[in-house]
């Protein structure tokens, strides 16, 4: 019996069927939103739903190749792959291929390659190989510096192609971090600093500045027994105030058109259903008509009307929600959140560093883009481009997710020989 068919029943079955369900249904949804009657036969490459076809069962080749893998090559070469990663985000530059207005992509011919995709994996490689090696809680500036450089460089690098919400999906590594020691309050000052940006769109910097303002006298009283440092809390109230009164500035000057509109049409600024904010209209009143049992396979009107652009991408979930209904779209969503609670759990387990801090970056990066393309196509954030896992139609996306799950399935396959 090879090595491999005795590994086979060490590989966690519960994750490797939560991976077949999500590709499985998402496969069907893109079949609805990419069906014509009356284009040509099914096994075309012209139809997406068959490419998609295509790109599932090739993926099947790239799971058997890292399942074929010793678990330890992605420790020794994750500071190749990264670094790899790195210069094929680079050359993108110079040889990528422009869609949809960001140069992301590399045109092969018979199709388009997204190396971002297939960089968060290389990332998440690095920063566990990193992370395990120092072999501490990462408390010293140094380590906290080096990690974060870990996670920012193919960051800053993806921005200006531009591709911001590629970019945004490394907020994702600070899931593992945290899990490793990263002091609480660099948490709280980034969700204060996102809180404090949004505030500040709504209301105006001067009211956000009196809420500041409030809220650090409240706290001081609280807790004058303790004489809390006065310079303190006059420095963290300057600092939030400053930041109230550029943020204006960041919104006008640094974002994008496209995405100021976003914002504003997320935040109620504005409305505006013909252009920029059609996709996010048409994806609620998708999910709206689907009630609590929806229309039933092929049965959506919005889906059939093509009404939601870029259904079969970014809005599969607007597919999901009006022809599976509420509770279509519930088993969607618990199957997600149990594929991430399992990630976690079995990264506790982990007898190895490495793999432990892996799983939880998996498990941030599922996460994130969950919650984020969820949140965008039933109108609670702004639209950033962001994949549903598994789900989205493109080789790319469903690769890279796949090389995601699937080293860390080897890597927890092998936990049991790891002492």
């Amino acid at each position: 019996m090879s090595k491999f068919s005795r590994n086979v029943g060490s590989f966690d079955w519960v994750l490797i069927l939560l991976y077949l369900a999500l590709v499985a249904i998402g496969w069907v949804n893109i079949y609805s939103a990419a069906f014509d009657p009356d284009t040509q036969a099914f096994a075309s490459m012209n139809n997406l739903y068959f490419k998609q076809l295509v790109w599932i069962f090739l993926g099947f080749l790239i799971i058997t190749f890292i399942l074929f893998l010793d678990s330890k090559f992605f420790e020794r070469f994750s500071s190749v792959i990264y670094i790899g990663s790195l210069l094929s985000l680079i050359l993108l530059f110079v040889f990528g291929k422009t869609i949809s207005g960001a140069t992301s992509w590399y045109n092969l011919g018979f199709m388009s390659l997204q190396p971002s995709e297939f960089a968060k994996a290389a990332t998440a490689l690095a920063l566990a190989k990193y992370l395990s090696d120092i072999q501490t809680n990462i408390k010293t500036i140094k380590d906290q510096v080096r990690a974060l450089a870990i996670i920012a460089i193919p960051a800053l690098i993806i921005v200006p192609q531009p591709d911001p919400g590629s970019a945004l999906v490394y907020a994702a590594f600070f899931f593992p971090l945290y899990r490793e020691g990263l002091a609480a309050s660099y948490l709280i000052l980034g969700a204060s600093t996102i809180t404090l940006f949004v505030l500040t769109l709504v209301l105006g910097p001067i009211y956000v500045s009196l809420i500041v303002l409030v809220i650090a006298l409240i706290l001081f009283a609280r807790n004058r027994k303790k004489r809390p440092s006065k310079r303190l809390y006059i420095g963290l109230v300057a600092a939030a105030c400053l930041f109230a009164f550029s943020v204006n500035y960041i919104f006008e000057n640094i974002f994008e058109q496209r995405h100021r509109d976003r914002f504003n049409i997320v935040l109620g600024k504005e409305v505006d259903a013909k252009s920029i904010g059609y996709n996010t209209q048409q994806s609620e009143i998708a999910i709206g008509n689907g009630g609590w049992f929806g229309r039933g396979f092929l049965e959506g009107t919005q889906t059939k009307g093509k009404f939601v652009p870029e259904q079969h991408t970014d809005y599969i979930f607007s597919t999901v929600g009006e022809e599976w209904g509420f509770l279509g779209s519930t088993l969607v969503i618990i199957l997600f959140v149990v594929l991430i609670l399992r990630i976690i759990q079995l990264s506790e387990k982990q007898k190895n560093d490495f793999s432990r801090i892996y799983g939880y970056s998996l498990a941030g990066i599922l996460f994130i883009h969950f919650v984020v393309n969820i949140g965008m196509v039933i109108g609670l954030l702004p639209t950033v481009g962001i994949p549903l896992p598994f789900f989205s139609y493109g080789g790319s996306g469903l690769w890279g997710f796949t090389i995601l799950l699937f080293i860390f399935v080897k890597l927890d396959g092998n936990r049991v020989n790891e002492w």
